[in-house]
């Protein structure tokens, strides 16, 4: 009976063998009843299947029946229990009827299965779910009995079914590859001179087969080594140990038979594949050395332009590509002997290599005289790429050269510049390519009368050697005109824009000399609080005055400058013009400012020193002390100073400016005027001493 006969009848899962084993080894055969009337014909033909797989050595130690009553009827299950006695009485060592919680208690009383045990031939025991444990190890109970032991019926029965379908297509395609084989050597004589015929073809592909037994063995193997999920040891069924055996037996003799089938076959495609390779060797050497060694001796110009290099090239891929399909003949001809000769038929050997080394000289000395040909033309064709770019380089430089250069300013005049010598650099560069380009061509071009098949081809490497050397001279007569010529060119542009940078420092000093004149009357406002700070003052405003001194130097200088080049260049000066009144005007306000700030700082010096003079305390020098006329010219200089802070600085044009802000004239003064106090305060001193020491005292 096959699993695919009944196979709706067993995915009802009416009953199974989970795999499980009581304590005394036997298997554990489980019937899992439910709400619905079980059809107990089909429960009959599922434990007929179900018994015929174990081994008889299995069935000989017995089978637990588990009959899970606990979602059905009394009557049901004491209908399958009794069942049990006519289909599988020997086998029953015991039954273990899982009954509910409640409900069955009344009614045990009237059918004891334990008085009918020695009827029945097993013991019958009614037990609750969480009881079991007590008769079997929880290990080897499944999840609805609160065991551990994971069984999937469907994952089981499609395993069965792959079984079955193995078995049956093996043994049928071991009987076809025996009469297959056993057919062909009776008739090996008779069969020399046919080809495989359909008819000696299996009705499967072994294949197939063998991959379907290999994968079935495979997962049979790792069922039975691998744990299951929750990391328990897991026992596979005895049916699949059963069926390993079963499953490598078949394969190997599968392998057999297979092995002396396709050698059968070989020897039979061997023997026509070496008659067509003998024909297809002969129509691929013939052609080659006839049509296909004409069409190369009538091409072997180079051309003069781009234009016919590709024309050239054009015409010889279209012989290529003819070439091409003789050349893929030959590969697959090549691998055909290859393949025979592994064979290792020692009638055939000497043949095949023959016809192998005829072969592969014909193909190879043509394929090189393809590529050599090939090379040359597209060597040739980048020379004259290289000449048109290198042409076309030499005709845009000299347009550049032969526009004048109109000057806008020194950054433009330096870009133009540097596109000049950038230009001339890849004229350099494209000159010395077209060199090595032609050299590498006319070294190709000396080598081409080896590949001329004893014809003479003098005349037309001299037209084409005339040619790549006359390309390269007229290249190098261009690049030395336009070379002459960028030298003229870059002389001027350099001048030019030395002119433009002298204009723009220049301009740059006048704007350097109104900043240090802008600094002069904006933060020199300080006169000192004594007379050492301010000669140190005057010392640093003097050298300060010598920066702005070279400053205008350095300006006189860089337009003097401007004037020699422009007459150089024959050009006028765009900012030389105003550059110069500019220039001397700030340096006029600056020298004024300077002056007033002089005239001030020595004033300082004169009141500071005098005023400390007579602020000190020197006794030996009491006459000096004393003279009113020393306290009157400290009163006369301070007010004098004091004046003069409050006068703007007056420019020629007109124009006035201050030092400083009004606040910071104001402090200024305010020190001025403190000092002017201790110096009144001490001449009273000097006048009323007695005064003066009451009030101390």
């Amino acid at each position: 009976m096959e699993a695919s006969v009944i196979l709706p009848i067993l995915k009802k899962k009416l009953a199974f063998l989970s795999g499980g084993k009581d304590r005394r080894s036997g298997l554990i055969l489980t019937i899992p009843l439910c709400l619905e009337q079980t059809n107990m014909d089909e429960l009959s033909v599922t434990l007929d299947y179900l018994l015929s797989i174990p081994s008889e050595k299995c069935k000989a130690r017995g089978f637990t029946v588990i009959v899970d009553g606990r979602k059905s009827q009394w009557n049901v299950v004491k209908t399958v229990v009794l069942m049990l006695q006519n289909v599988v009485p020997a086998e029953v060592s015991l039954v273990c009827v899982v009954k509910p919680d409640e409900f069955w208690d009344k009614k045990v009383t009237h059918f004891c299965f334990w008085k009918e045990k020695d009827r029945l031939g097993f013991e019958v025991i009614l037990v609750s779910a969480n009881k079991l444990t007590r008769y079997i190890e929880p290990c080897q109970l499944t999840e609805d009995f609160g065991g551990s032991l994971t069984y999937d019926h469907m994952d089981w029965l499609n395993k069965r079914l792959v079984f079955e379908k193995f078995t049956k297509e093996s043994t049928s395609l071991l009987d076809e590859l025996a009469l297959i084989n056993n057919g062909s050597d009776k008739g090996n004589q008779q069969e020399k001179e046919r080809s495989v015929d359909l008819n000696f073809l299996p009705s499967v592909d072994p294949e197939t087969v063998l991959q379907t037994g290999h994968e079935l063995l495979s997962e049979l193997q790792q069922r039975r080594f691998n744990g299951s999920d929750g990391g328990v040891s897991w026992s596979p069924m005895d049916d699949e140990l059963l069926a390993q055996p079963q499953v490598m037996k078949l394969l190997d003799s599968l392998r057999e038979q297979y092995t002396r089938y396709q050698e059968v076959c070989r020897q039979r495609s061997k023997r026509t594949q070496l008659e067509e390779i003998q024909q297809k060797v002969m129509q691929v050497v013939n052609w080659l050395e006839g049509p296909g060694s004409e069409q190369l001796r009538a091409q072997w110009g180079i051309g003069d332009s781009i234009r016919a290099s590709q024309a050239l090239q054009q015409k010889h891929e279209e012989i290529e590509s003819q070439h091409s399909e003789w050349f893929a003949v030959y590969v697959e001809l090549n691998q055909q002997i290859a393949a025979l000769l592994n064979a290792g038929d020692e009638e055939d050997l000497v043949e095949l290599k023959s016809l192998q080394q005829q072969l592969s000289d014909v193909c190879y000395r043509q394929a090189s005289q393809l590529e050599f040909r090939q090379n040359l033309l597209q060597a040739a064709l980048e020379f004259h790429g290289v000449a048109q770019d290198l042409s076309q380089q030499l005709d845009g430089l000299l347009g550049m050269l032969c526009v004048d250069v109109a000057p806008a300013d020194g950054a433009s005049i330096q870009q133009t510049l540097k596109l000049l010598e950038e230009k001339l650099k890849s004229v350099d560069v494209g000159l010395q390519g077209l060199r090595e380009k032609g050299q590498g061509l006319l070294d190709q071009i000396s080598n081409q009368a080896s590949w001329a098949y004893g014809k003479d081809v003098t005349i037309e490497n001299k037209e084409n050697v005339d040619h790549i050397q006359g390309v390269m001279e007229d290249m190098q007569l261009r690049k030395q005109r336009c070379e002459d010529m960028v030298d003229v060119r870059r002389l001027k542009m350099l001048q030019m824009v030395q002119l433009f940078k002298c204009e723009e420092d220049a301009a740059q000093a006048v704007e350097w000399l109104s900043e240090l004149l802008d600094a002069l009357l904006k933060t020199h406002i300080r006169l000192g609080d004594d007379a050492q700070e301010t000669k140190v003052l005057l010392e640093k405003h003097r050298k300060f005055v010598d920066v702005a001194q070279s400053t205008y130097d350095y300006g006189r200088q860089l337009l003097q400058a401007t004037v020699v080049l422009c007459q150089s260049l024959r050009c006028t000066s765009r900012s030389s013009g105003d550059t110069l009144p500019r220039l001397n005007r700030v340096w006029k306000q600056f020298t004024i400012a300077s002056e007033e700030r002089v005239h001030r700082l020595e004033m300082a010096i004169a009141f500071h020193s005098n005023a400390e003079k007579i602020l000190q305390d020197c006794p030996e020098e009491p006459e000096a002390i004393n003279d009113e006329e020393q306290f009157d010219e400290i009163e006369a200089v301070g007010k004098s100073l004091l004046d003069r802070l409050t006068v703007p600085v007056v420019y020629p044009d007109g124009t006035e400016q201050y030092f400083g802000s009004p606040s910071d004239m104001a402090s200024t003064a305010e020190h001025i005027r403190d000092r002017m106090k201790l110096v009144s305060l001490k001449r009273q001193q000097l006048r009323h001493p007695e005064i003066m020491a009451t009030e101390s005292s």
